[in-house]
């Protein structure tokens, strides 16, 4: 019996002395001093500390100054034109135009029919593209404008099988396209 009980106190002194057993002996010490501490304080006071829910919202800014956050969504403004330049919907009927009778013509011819009317950026993009790639659509409907700043705004053309997307800008006052997108519906 006395070898026996030496080596179960043998075996639990190493527990003890190993990781395990002094993460259980610090796990056992914090639950002693969390319970005895809940004990002594007694039944807690709904009314007391952060249990406790304000009965208006907390604000920090006047509600009557409007959202600046990060988050908010800017107002659209109206795009700008200058006098005597073609409006951002009227860029968009002609380049549509230009863009849809690409098939019935040359590369060459294509390009530079679209090139007075996009910015040199979407002129790169579209150099080498083929015209035959663009399918063969039928404007059905009025140009949508979709204005985001002065000198920024989406242009939405519906066509038969779906609509093409612009995006126009004015850098100067003068609206051209830069991007073009094709959505099927």
């Amino acid at each position: 019996m006395t070898a026996m009980r030496r080596a179960l106190e043998s075996l639990f002194t190493r527990v003890l002395r190993s990781r395990l057993g002094v993460a259980i002996t610090i796990a056992v010490l914090v639950f002693a001093v969390i319970g005895s501490a809940r004990m002594v304080a007694g039944p807690a006071d709904p009314t007391s500390g952060l249990s406790s829910l304000p009965s208006q919202p907390i604000t920090t800014v006047n509600p009557e100054e409007g959202d600046d956050g990060v988050i908010a969504s800017p107002v659209a403004q109206s795009p700008k034109t200058l006098p005597g330049e073609l409006t951002p919907e009227q860029i968009a009927s002609r380049f549509t135009t230009a863009w849809l009778g690409g098939p019935a013509s040359t590369a060459e011819k294509w390009q530079a029919s679209l090139r007075p009317l996009s910015t040199p950026e979407l002129i790169d993009k579209l150099n080498g593209a083929d015209p035959a790639s663009v399918p063969p659509e039928k404007v059905i409907g009025p140009v949508t404008l979709r204005p985001r700043t002065e000198a920024f705004a989406e242009v939405f053309v519906p066509l038969v099988s779906g609509r093409l997307r612009l995006e126009l800008v004015a850098p100067n006052g003068r609206w051209l396209v830069d991007a073009v997108d094709w959505e099927r519906t």
